[in-house]
């Protein structure tokens, strides 16, 4: 009983891990920013980001990829966190300046003890008007030991990922138009202060006391389409000349592309646990829910019209009953049964 009341997931589970082909940093990286804080491995096989009163840090794809499969074993800082970003992202922002897409799996830094926060999101063909936010709360504590974040996109569904468990589904539809990514883009990773925002909207800000913040990236993995093998460089003009249909073949049929029943059920455990935002049921925002929204009477039971979680949900019992657990018991329960 106290096994199916939670959702975890064992480390001999983690998402394909013999179908991952890690890279070393020099083999698909670069620095972004905040130089001194960016700190390579000596096997060049991981890299800390650091945010300090002085700076941040980043490092980005060396080539963009049209549809692609990009993951990487993550550590999150430890302790006071409230008000920093810890970002893995795809975007092409930098060529697309006016209608760049994005996909994005943020971070959002936390009060000691309190349950850290994430949030996905993706937006195409420069639709940030159209946010397609959801927020959630994390089963484990990340800043305890690594685990595997991934994003999927192909070119007719994203997939994203924790470990072996798929939070989240994007099937494309005709109706979405531009709204689905369909340009290149490159990967990224950040650490850096959202202190305006990030934390209960910005209730609560870096406190920089408690500083260096150490986030760590290891594994890293980029699988699709190079398109800097076929040019040099990608523009608004040329982007349309990209052949991937072989690279885009084997995104459709690999592993991480298919969602097992066993995974979907693992996937509607998650959403009804520890989902307590969507901008599907976020009528305030949205009167009709875009085209990709897959509405379900009983999830959609658990929220109220601004999207958010209606109060004494799900996850304020699952959170109680985790306290418990933890009272009873001086080592948690691990199992790959979801």
């Amino acid at each position: 009983m106290m096994v199916m009341m939670m959702l975890i997931v064992s480390w001999r589970g983690v998402l394909g891990l013999e179908n991952i082909n890690p890279i070393f940093f020099d083999e698909g990286l670069s620095h972004l920013f905040g130089e001194s804080n960016l700190i390579r491995s000596p096997d060049d096989r991981s890299v800390r980001l650091l945010l300090d009163k002085y700076t941040g840090s980043g490092f980005i794809s060396s080539s963009m990829y049209q549809h692609g499969f990009f993951s990487s074993l993550i550590k999150l800082p430890g302790a006071y966190t409230a008000g920093l970003v810890v970002a893995f992202y795809t975007s092409n922002g930098d060529v697309f300046v006016k209608n760049h897409d994005e996909l994005d799996i943020e971070f959002l830094g936390n009060v000691e003890g309190k349950p850290w926060r994430f949030q996905t999101n993706m937006y195409g063909n420069g639709s940030t008007s159209r946010g397609r936010e959801e927020r959630y709360r994390l089963w484990f504590d990340p800043s305890k030991e690594f685990h595997r974040y991934s994003i999927l996109w192909n070119p007719t569904k994203i997939i994203f990922w924790v470990d072996d468990v798929p939070i989240r589904e994007i099937k494309r539809k005709e109706e979405m138009k531009g709204d689905y990514p369909q340009k290149p883009m490159s990967l990224y990773a950040t650490i850096w202060d959202a202190s305006s925002w990030a934390t209960s909207g910005g209730k609560f800000g870096v406190d920089y006391t408690f500083s260096p913040f150490v986030s760590e990236f290891k594994d890293i993995a980029l699988d699709g389409c190079n398109v800097s093998e076929s040019l040099t460089t990608v523009t608004r003009d040329n982007y349309n000349d990209i052949n991937c249909s072989a690279s885009d073949q084997l995104l459709m049929t690999s592993d991480y592309s298919t969602i097992s029943p066993k995974q979907a059920a693992a996937m509607r455990r998650f959403r009804e646990r520890y989902m307590y935002y969507s901008y599907c049921y976020d009528t305030v925002r949205y009167a009709v829910p875009p085209p990709e929204c897959v509405i379900l009477t009983a999830e959609k039971d658990r929220f109220r019209d601004t999207g958010r979680l209606k109060f004494g949900g799900s996850h304020t019992k699952v959170h109680r009953a985790r306290k418990r657990r933890r009272r009873n018991r001086s080592t948690p329960v691990v199992s790959a049964e979801l």
